[in-house]
């Protein structure tokens, strides 16, 4: 049998896998991988920067449900993984990272751009190897992408010496994976499903809270069947929608530290939490001794140590999602809750009582979101950045398919979305995919703007312009007195020391002027809005054209996201308005 090179041997095992997309930059350690590319049909998208990279292939693989695959040089090329590896391990998405290292002789000694990146990625990985047999290669990925892939997805990360790149062996890509330490329960305790079955059952005040798993186990078509059967309302976490059809009645939006009324007052009032591919983390409980005080809880999940990590769980269930749900649809009985659907239609009104009236005659976020649900194709794509912009388009945008909804919920990163719509776009040539992006977010990856135009991507970009770090501004008007500090972004040396954000005298030039910032990005469409007539022309012309678009819109800056739960409180004492901040 003919002998290959490790660098062959990485291609041709891609090819086993079926990949067919890969991000990456390239360095020296890695030359040998990239001659190999240069060969290959295998497609290869060269951001300009390896964060970018390994955001990419996130949004590939949450728009997909396949790996996502990355590669980077050694050492800062690494390194420059970090934030998007930590970013996909707090939201179980499976990505295989590949890295460039110095020779098998050099590790060790402080080598030009070396940096032991097993060490450095190990708590923010599923798994990572550093492969030291050629032989050890096609093996090792064979493992990396079954691990990636199986159980509770997550990044995994294979480090590979340039040396080992060079090296020959022969090719032998295995048919199955041999892990004994590694076996996932994909299928739930019969008896256990029993019980949560007869719960449910006999529960008067039921909900089904669904989070990011439902969608990573394919099951969202047997979460809607059992909402559906028994007539339990449902609230989802942010990674879980899409899980559930944002447009049924059943639907109670998003939960947590900003859900909607309806979701908070249910889950505190419920008699039974389903927790489905959920984890009760902070974000969602609020204070932990006072989440929903009177309710038994049933929670499935695939990982068992997520089970009664933060709550004392009456009915744990372990085993995939979609799994446990076909077999749970079949026990329970066909039911109605009309006095608990009219409780919560009660709750629902105060989501919509008061509307925000901006100081400015500017454009308010809720207008902006529902003017693009109102106008974009229903199969559309939607990436957010992390901050206000976030929690407006989980409220206000309706979310009927799984993963149509793309953002950084456990790690919170910004200057995730913008990269997730590239991976997301190339994934799905089909599907309009549209970026919304708060200013200070999208200022963080904006640079690979040039990475759409060279790839000549529709992607739709929205800027949230309102000249502030929003929810950082929000926290300190909560939290710290109003005293606001470096969240103005435009505040410069000509400011007065006291300046608030968003002040009257508060200067008013674009840093950077994002119209013409994406205009000179070759193939580029851009438009500043500022008027709310002005809203529904240029979304429609931005989602009609073939180009790359950036709508640049000029919002209030002083707008605040509510609901909004303060530290410390229950999830049914909410802030609802600007004028119940202390």
């Amino acid at each position: 049998m003919k002998k290959l090179s490790g660098a062959e041997i990485f291609i041709e095992s891609l090819k086993q896998e079926q990949v067919e997309l890969v991000f990456g930059y390239p360095g020296g350690a890695v030359l040998p991988i990239f001659e190999e590319f240069r060969k290959s049909k295998i497609k290869f998208v060269m951001p300009y920067h390896e964060q970018v990279a390994v955001h990419a292939a996130g949004g590939y693989a949450r728009s997909t449900g396949k790996a996502g695959v990355c590669l980077a040089t050694s050492g800062p090329g690494g390194t420059n993984l970090v934030t998007g590896l930590a970013t996909a391990h707090m939201d179980s998405i499976p990505i295989v990272a590949f890295t460039g290292q110095v020779p098998m002789s050099a590790i060790g000694t402080d080598a030009f751009q070396e940096a032991d990146i097993r060490g450095i990625t190990a708590p923010i990985t599923k798994h990572n190897y550093l492969v030291k047999d050629v032989n050890d290669l096609a093996k090792t990925i064979k493992e990396a992408f079954y691990i990636a892939q199986t159980g509770r997805p997550g990044p995994v990360l294979i480090d590979m010496p340039k040396d080992i790149l060079v090296q020959e062996a022969e090719f032998n890509y295995p048919d199955k994976v041999y892990l004994p330490g590694y076996n996932p329960t994909n299928k739930g305790h019969n008896l256990q499903i029993k019980k949560a079955a007869d719960a449910i059952n006999n529960a008067k005040t039921p909900i089904i809270y669904a989070g990011g798993g439902v969608i990573n186990s394919g099951g969202s078509e047997e979460l809607r069947e059992l909402a559906n059967k028994t007539g339990i309302p449902v609230a989802t976490t942010m990674m879980g929608l899409g899980s559930f059809d944002s447009t049924s009645e059943l639907s109670l939006g998003m939960l947590g530290l900003h859900g909607t009324t309806q979701a908070n007052n249910a889950i505190h009032n419920a008699d039974l939490i389903i927790a489905v591919g959920s984890r009760f983390d902070n974000r969602v409980t609020g204070k932990i001794d006072k989440f929903a005080p009177n309710a038994k809880i049933i929670h499935i999940d695939i990982d068992p140590a997520e089970i009664g990590k933060r709550l004392v769980i009456d009915i744990p269930i372990v085993g995939d999602v979609k799994n446990v749900l076909e077999v749970l649809n079949k026990k329970v009985a066909k039911n109605e809750h009309p006095e608990w659907m009219q409780k919560i239609d009660q709750w629902r009104d105060l989501n919509l009582k008061k509307e925000y009236t901006p100081k400015k005659n500017k454009l308010t976020h809720r207008q902006v979101i529902e003017e693009i649900y109102n106008v974009s194709p229903k199969n559309t794509i939607i990436t957010a950045e992390v901050g206000q912009h976030q929690m407006w388009a989980s409220h206000y945008y309706k979310y009927t398919e799984a993963r149509s909804f793309i953002s950084s919920g456990g790690l919170g990163t910004m200057g995730f979305g913008f990269p997730a719509a590239i991976g997301a776009q190339l994934g799905n040539p089909d599907k309009k995919v549209i970026a919304i992006a708060g200013d200070g977010s999208f200022m963080m990856n904006m640079q690979d703007m040039a990475t759409i135009a060279k790839q000549n991507l529709p992607v739709n970009i929205v800027v949230f312009n309102n000249k502030q770090l929003g929810m950082i501004r929000q926290l300190q008007e909560v939290y710290q007195d109003k005293n606001y500090f470096s969240t103005c972004l435009r505040k410069d040396v000509s400011c007065p020391p006291d300046c608030s954000a968003g002040g009257e005298n508060c200067p008013q030039e674009m840093i950077p002027d994002f119209v013409k910032l994406a205009e000179s990005f070759v193939n580029f469409e851009a438009i500043r809005i500022e008027k709310v007539e002005d809203i529904k022309p240029a979304i429609e012309e931005a989602i009609n054209s073939p180009k790359p678009y950036l709508l640049d819109f000029i919002m209030e800056e002083e707008e605040t996201m509510f609901p909004m739960v303060v530290d410390g409180d229950s999830l049914d004492e909410m802030l609802l308005h600007k004028e119940e901040i202390k």
